[in-house]
């Protein structure tokens, strides 16, 4: 290369659309196996063939105590992989921040979202699946071999994302020990997982109010905060949920890893800077702030691996997948791929 030749930086993936309509996780997985493939090896190494080996029976025996309704697909997708599908199913181990408003720049309610979770290859095999429910279609922000949903939008009808709750504090230990006892009643619990009532929302809610209410009163296996828009002015909350308890933040509202409202128990938040993530969000909830001009630290940091922004009466949908050097993908916009 002679010393004036510019450089070009190489292009960033995309992002696939993949439409499965009613055929599910397993029809997902089977068209886009090298990037399950792909994950499942990077968590073994980064986190060891014996830990992920370990998590992943619990998990399935979690699965089978419980009576998980999607256990059938998960054990299908895990005969065809080596160890980790069932701990990637059920491992509820990451952070989030999110906020619900009225959208600045077009009719409707607007979601912000970020997803971090310290699990390498998650932003570079983000996929977009098209998907249909009884009550719709809708868009699941996933991944190939996972089952559940932990955000997705339904035009027409609304958006939603899931982050997890604080660690509950039950003893006077270092955080593992909490961890553990926290997870021993996890596993003891035949209630339905927060990622699989999301997938329920999407796929039998007609609307907003009937979302709502799903969140707001279906007993869960563990604490978790949701946040949810429709297609109305003022239809947005964010919903604080105890297994059989929900406050709820209407909108604007933001949410991150610690509890806002009533104090349900000591928790220790999760993720990187859970106050200042949830104070930055809340800004923008009542700001003009457009496109992706939101993602700064801390609410881009370098456990991040997913960006979304989310207006359900307009149809518009912007989703960027990240790793822990930085973007991974290139932006999605669904009105932009499918006017194509």
């Amino acid at each position: 290369m002679a010393p004036d030749t510019p450089l070009t930086a190489t292009p960033l993936p995309t992002i696939p659309l993949i439409d499965i309509g009613d055929a599910g996780p397993i029809a997902l997985f089977e068209s886009e196996r090298a990037r399950a493939d792909e994950i499942v090896r990077l968590g073994r190494e980064q986190y060891g063939p014996n830990v992920i080996g370990f998590l992943d029976r619990v998990s399935q025996l979690w699965a089978g105590y419980a009576g998980n309704p999607h256990a059938d697909e998960i054990r299908h997708i895990a005969e065809a992989m080596p160890r980790g599908i069932w701990f990637m199913n059920l491992c509820l181990e990451w952070a989030c921040t999110s906020g619900v408003m009225d959208d600045p720049t077009a009719p409707g309610m607007r979601l912000l979202r970020t997803l971090d979770w310290p699990f390498h290859g998650l932003g570079r095999n983000l996929v977009i699946a098209r998907q249909d429910g009884p009550a719709g279609d809708f868009l699941n922000m996933t991944w190939p071999g996972f089952t559940g949903a932990v955000q997705g939008m339904a035009p027409g009808r609304f958006a939603l994302a899931l982050n997890q709750a604080p660690l509950v504090r039950r003893l006077s230990l270092p955080i593992y020990a909490d961890w553990l006892v926290n997870r021993i009643k996890v596993f003891s619990s035949k209630r339905i997982p927060p990622v699989f009532l999301l997938r329920r929302a999407l796929e039998t809610c007609r609307n907003y109010a009937e979302a709502r209410d799903l969140l707001e009163t279906t007993p869960i296996a563990l604490p978790a905060i949701f946040s949810l828009v429709g297609t109305q002015s003022g239809e947005g909350c964010v919903i604080e949920r105890l297994e059989r308890r929900a406050v709820v933040h209407e909108a604007p509202a933001a949410a991150a890893n610690h509890w806002t409202g009533q104090t349900y128990r000591p928790g220790r938040p999760r993720g990187i800077e859970s106050l200042r993530r949830h104070r930055l969000m809340n800004g923008y909830t009542h700001s003009h702030v457009s496109r992706f001009a939101w993602l700064t630290f801390p609410v881009l940091n370098e456990d991040t691996r997913l960006a979304m922004s989310a207006n359900p009466r307009a149809g518009e949908l912007q989703v960027q997948g990240f790793e822990a050097d930085g973007a991974a993908t290139e932006i999605f916009d669904l009105k932009e791929r499918t006017a194509t």
